[in-house]
């Protein structure tokens, strides 16, 4: 059977109507401070998990991750002094900065167990920009989901911190260290040694399998909607853990089959049918997945405006080389140096492909995705040798893909 032969067929699953919605009622803060519940209309695009009303086709067991969070999460979290984090980062040394984004900058610190007892762990130290209203409902959100979601490819959040004081807001969030930083890193800065096609499989096969756990694997449906290689940190092992939870979704409810929301994410990432409509869904992530199936393949960005005028956005460049045509070659990442097996990588191709389709509804599960990805690690594990030169279906065994992949219009 065709290790792509999902393609023939058309998922009538509908996701959602066992879904509950997640809530917010944030930690109590490490001062006299209380982060209060949040409640903002479903529209609102802030990312923050609260309540939300009903459908006419919701039920009794409708739940939350306001209800999750009270019930599983609120214990299991360590509520830091700022001062512990003070000194854990060595008052947030310059030489402790372990990067910035939008949301602040993160460094690493070393934290006392629980216990007391034994050595200090390694962690990273979120510091948040207090710029207004949507800063606090992200690292709400953050803490909420995190609090709550459990799983080997996440990031583990151990606590937060929240003091409101003479100097302001302080929102902190504590999680456990990634020493291999992010596949972006990896991928994209030179400074990293390319990574090897196995360890690019390995790595995308288990972000699938976190975005696998959000989607299908809770009570709660959770949309990630910031899916992107600078969101995949990689532990000391190079296994992959999704972070960043800030702009996570809780899926539609009852009988609806979207969210409805302001746009929010990443240029290059976002799926068009949501940008267009603000419609959310599942396969907003599928979307913004073959996004990064094909920065994994070529080792380039979504967007590169560096580079010449039709090679500057991703998709448009790779579009020109069909996954089955014989120039496909010419996508590969030139830091493999042809060390992966092409059969693997054209598979690979079409499940992008499969993912980047207009129709929303048409992109597969992230468990059909699973299956397929795990698929093409097994097909790599012979070596390519003359399948990275040759013209047909490239090296390594596996089994022959019968059914093409529809291209994206």
């Amino acid at each position: 059977m065709s290790c792509l032969g999902w393609f023939r067929k058309r998922s009538s699953k509908s996701k959602g109507s066992g879904s509950g919605s997640r809530g917010a009622s944030g930690p109590a803060a490490t001062t006299t401070t209380k982060v209060s519940a949040v409640s903002t209309s479903r529209s609102d695009d802030s990312g923050a998990v609260r309540p939300v009303s009903k459908s006419t086709g919701s039920t009794s067991s409708y739940r939350s991750i306001s209800s999750l969070y009270e019930e599983r999460g609120h214990g299991q979290l360590r509520a830091f002094e700022y001062g512990e984090l003070q000194g854990a980062t060595n008052n947030f040394s310059r030489t402790q900065k372990l990067g910035e984004g939008g949301f602040g900058s993160v460094y690493k610190g070393s934290i006392r167990p629980p216990d007391g007892k034994g050595h200090r762990l390694a962690v990273a130290v979120k510091c948040l920009n207090q710029r207004g209203l949507q800063g606090h409902k992200q690292w709400l959100a953050e803490v909420q989901f995190l609090g709550v979601l459990e799983h080997p490819n996440l990031v583990k959040l151990l606590g937060y911190c929240a003091v409101d004081g003479e100097r302001g807001s302080q929102r902190l969030l504590v999680y456990e260290y990634m020493p291999n930083k992010t596949l972006e890193d990896h991928l994209f800065n030179r400074a990293y040694p390319p990574l090897s096609w196995n360890r690019r499989l390995e790595i995308i096969l288990g972000a699938a399998e976190g975005l696998a756990y959000l989607h299908e694997g809770l009570e709660v449906q959770v949309i990630y909607r910031d899916f992107k290689t600078s969101n995949i940190l990689l532990d000391q092992d190079f296994r992959a853990k999704l972070s960043d939870f800030g702009l996570a979704r809780e899926g539609p409810s009852g009988e609806n089959t979207h969210v409805s929301t302001g746009v929010v994410g990443t240029h290059g990432y976002a799926a068009p049918d949501y940008i267009e409509t603000g419609h959310l869904t599942v396969k907003s992530d599928v979307w913004s997945f073959g996004v990064v199936l094909y920065e994994i393949l070529t080792g380039r960005r979504a967007l590169e405006r560096k580079r010449p005028a039709g090679e500057q956005k991703l998709l448009e460049w790779v579009s020109q080389f069909a996954p089955d045509s014989r120039n496909f070659r010419m996508i590969m990442d030139p830091r493999l140096r042809g060390e992966y097996s092409v059969k693997a990588a054209r598979e690979i191709a079409k499940l992008a492909d499969s993912c980047l389709l207009k129709n929303a509804k048409e992109r597969p599960a992230m468990t059909e995705i699973i299956d397929v990805l795990r698929r093409a690690v097994q097909t790599q594990a012979d070596p390519v040798g003359a399948g990275a030169g040759g013209g047909g279906g490239g090296g390594g065994r596996g089994k022959r893909v019968d059914v093409a992949a529809p291209r994206r219009e």
